[in-house]
């Protein structure tokens, strides 16, 4: 099978195209015919080597977590799934899901009405958004500040808190200043002034989750009056400055969570957004655009 590869830790352009072959599912897992693979930033810094204390990869590896397609095989002891159904989830390691089969342990039924493009937004982004406002707290008649809410985690978080009735101040490029605010949060501009602008609205800052990493936590602390209820999944000055930096690990991934948002998500009660599909063979350029500030949603691969 086709498959994007890389055989040593570094930037975008160890990644290339590979045969490789087709793997074949063991106990407990199924195999995908994968239709759409979302690219997380993440994927990024497993591929670079930065991950590897938390998340150790095996080389050469193929990269990519988010996974949706249809179940091509089962292994022994599947019994919740049959060949033929469409399913999205998370791609094991080391076959990841930039290939045209992947290997899943954890997968959830694909819901009429949801496209695999759609559906291979959740996994990751989905699982994020749950953890990072669990562990904030965030409840109703709070104000959460949201770092990067244009996102493919953003999105969801913005979402997922005001539906828990909190008010959102989500922080976007001047380009998705009316994105974030379909979403049902208050638009604000990111960068210098930020202190002033959201004190200028009026909000008193219960909770803040930094999506984004963009240098927004020395801000943030200030907003807070200290690093209480502050977390970054992003920012590698989080342990310098005494802020949470949150990283998710195969434990957190609740297929239960998963089929829940799926169900939001085809029944309209949940947007979702793909900033662009593209084929395998441009792996390397998409994770480069992965890495940028101003993408809308998320970047999908498509075999």
């Amino acid at each position: 099978m086709k498959a994007i590869r890389f055989d040593t830790f570094g930037g975008p352009e160890v990644l290339h195209v590979a045969e490789v072959p087709v793997p074949d599912p063991g106990p407990r897992q199924v195999r995908i015919r994968v239709r759409a693979s979302g690219v997380n930033p993440v994927d990024s810094t497993i591929r670079s080597g930065a991950m590897q204390a938390i998340i150790p990869t095996t080389l050469p590896a193929i990269p990519g977590i988010d996974v949706a397609g249809v179940v091509d095989a089962v292994g022994e002891d599947v019994t919740d799934v049959a060949v033929g159904e469409p399913v999205l989830g998370w791609a094991d390691a080391p076959a990841g899901s930039y290939a045209e089969y992947a290997l899943a342990s954890r997968i959830a039924h694909i819901p009429a009405g949801l496209s695999f493009a759609d559906a291979a937004t959740l996994p990751t982004a989905g699982e994020t958004a749950e953890r990072g406002l669990d562990l904030l707290g965030v409840r109703a008649g709070e104000t959460v500040l949201i770092h990067g809410a244009s996102g493919s985690v953003g999105t969801i978080a913005v979402q997922l808190a005001v539906a828990r009735g909190a008010t959102v101040i989500g922080t976007a490029s001047e380009e998705n200043q009316d994105y974030v605010r379909s979403l049902g949060a208050i638009p604000m501009l990111y960068g210098e002034g930020l202190v002033e602008r959201v004190r200028a609205s009026g909000r008193q800052v219960d909770a803040v989750f930094d999506v984004a990493g963009k240098g927004a936590l020395h801000d943030s602390i200030v907003l807070r009056g200290g690093t209480d209820r502050i977390i970054t999944i992003a920012d590698p000055a989080a342990a310098e400055l005494g802020v949470t930096f949150s990283a998710g690990t195969p434990k957190d991934w609740s297929t239960g969570d998963l089929a829940a948002l799926a169900e939001l998500a085809a029944r309209g009660r949940l947007t979702t957004a793909v900033a662009g599909t593209y084929p395998l063979e441009r792996a390397a350029e998409v994770q480069r655009l992965s890495q940028g500030s101003h993408v809308h949603g998320k970047l999908v691969l498509v075999p």
